[in-house]
């Protein structure tokens, strides 16, 4: 299994993108490993392993490369949480704002079955707005969240404390 090194040194920092003063973080290169993508996926996946996770909801769009192999890894189904306007059918909704921006998020309102235990996955926990949406669309659609599993948190930005605020510890492989 790779270390906390290994991961961070696979990701890679784009300054300035989506908008200036803004630090990407590029896991491309992790995921063209495979070695450490098989590495980060694991130790996403171990915390939770006999939890019950019927379900694994990953975030658009990393969250849905990270999120699909952790739901297989665990015998759960997998739910993508789009951002508005990508899925047919009825919707439920919710907007939030983020670090440079406010954004929309939305879930077939069929997706989660009543009471199902459900782990978020995504890769960055920034301000913790988008998990928070996505926590809110779970319960909203009467999934249970059992915990949020993130490959980096970027703890500057203190979106654990959001998190806490909805009663949920999150679970990150990196902090940065």
């Amino acid at each position: 299994m790779s270390d906390a090194a290994d991961l961070l040194a696979r990701i890679r920092d784009v300054p300035d993108w989506p908008k200036p003063g803004i630090v990407f973080k590029d896991i491309t290169p992790l995921l063209a490993d495979h070695a450490t993508f098989a590495s980060a996926v694991e130790a996403l996946t171990a915390p939770h392993r006999g939890a019950g996770i019927e379900t694994v909801a990953g975030i658009e769009a990393r969250g849905f490369v990270l999120g699909a192999p952790v739901a297989l890894a665990l015998g759960a189904g997998f739910v993508p949480v789009r951002k508005k306007g990508k899925l047919p059918g009825k919707t439920v909704e919710t907007s939030y704002d983020l670090e440079y921006g406010s954004a929309t998020l939305e879930v077939t309102s069929d997706a989660f079955v009543e009471g199902a235990r459900v782990l978020v996955v995504d890769d960055v926990l920034a301000t913790g707005g988008t998990a928070v949406a996505t926590v809110d669309l779970v319960r909203r659609c009467g999934g249970v969240v059992v915990g949020v599993s993130v490959l980096m948190e970027l703890g500057f930005l203190d979106g654990r404390t959001a998190l806490r605020a909805v009663g949920i510890e999150p679970h990150a492989l990196l902090t940065v």
